[in-house]
């Protein structure tokens, strides 16, 4: 299948051909000296009265020197693997030229306004928009490419309130779990100055009053605050929101259900 995606602009030439079909003989004859992965012995978990070994639940902490030291071994065999790929460039080209076009997505009411996706083919997230109406030109609405100046800030999920008077949005950094979450007034796009933290794997639901929304979020906790850890389960909150204030604390609101 990828061969068949390919061959339309990378087999123009003799060369590239030939280096198609030697790159496998080619690599497979780098010899490799994989890293050793320490075994820990003396990690011995009970689960329903059976002992079941994990040698390797040292790489749960990310942050130890050991983990970071393992990682380190293992890109320094990988990169120069890549590196030295000679269809690296030529499989890039390709798929940059497909996937180079614009794309929208399907437009969708919310209050008295039309939102829909855009992407103009090779931004790193597609863009919403917003219309006054059918026949209004589109305006920029929400670009996530601006969340960040190195595009590692994702849009994470977004749920308008029923009126459409106003979005809630999720945003999560470096490819984490773990979400932000983030107000916007539709009427201008106006931030508001409410956040909520740790989330993750949530939904957003707004009360039918847009006065509220509810969302699931882990409990404060000692230890490490980037959310690399949890040590209790999720618990469901209600965020709320005064009319016509806009600051409000998380912690003021308790939750409404523990798992």
């Amino acid at each position: 299948m990828i061969y068949r995606i390919i061959s339309k602009a990378l087999l123009n030439t003799p060369n590239r051909l030939y280096i198609l079909r030697h790159s496998r003989k080619l690599t497979s004859k780098m010899a490799f000296q994989y890293p050793q992965a320490y075994r820990d012995e003396a990690v011995v978990d009970t689960y329903h009265g059976s002992k079941i070994p994990d040698p390797y639940s040292w790489l749960e902490d990310p942050d130890s020197e050991k983990t970071q030291a393992f990682v380190n071994a293992q890109n320094q065999l990988t990169l120069p693997f890549l590196e030295g790929c000679e269809v690296r460039d030529l499989f890039k080209e390709r798929m940059t030229e497909l996937y180079d076009y614009p794309k929208y997505s399907c437009p969708f009411k919310r209050g008295n306004r039309y939102f829909h996706f855009y992407n103009t083919g090779l931004q790193n997230q597609s863009v919403m928009y917003v219309q006054e109406s059918l026949e209004a030109e589109p305006t920029v609405f929400l670009d996530p490419n601006t969340f960040s100046d190195d595009g590692t800030v994702a849009l994470r999920g977004y749920a308008f309130s029923e009126g459409g008077e106003y979005l809630a949005y999720g945003t999560s950094a470096s490819g984490s779990d773990w979400v932000e979450m983030r107000f916007l007034r539709v009427d201008g796009a106006l931030p508001l100055e409410d956040h909520l933290e740790r989330v993750k794997f949530s939904c957003m639901s707004w009360t039918h009053d847009g006065k509220g929304l509810f969302y699931n979020s882990y409990p404060d906790q000692e230890g490490k605050s980037d959310g690399t850890e949890t040590s209790r389960p999720p618990q469901m909150d209600e965020w709320c929101r005064g009319i016509p204030k806009l600051k409000f604390n998380q912690s003021q609101y308790g939750a409404i259900w523990k798992f």
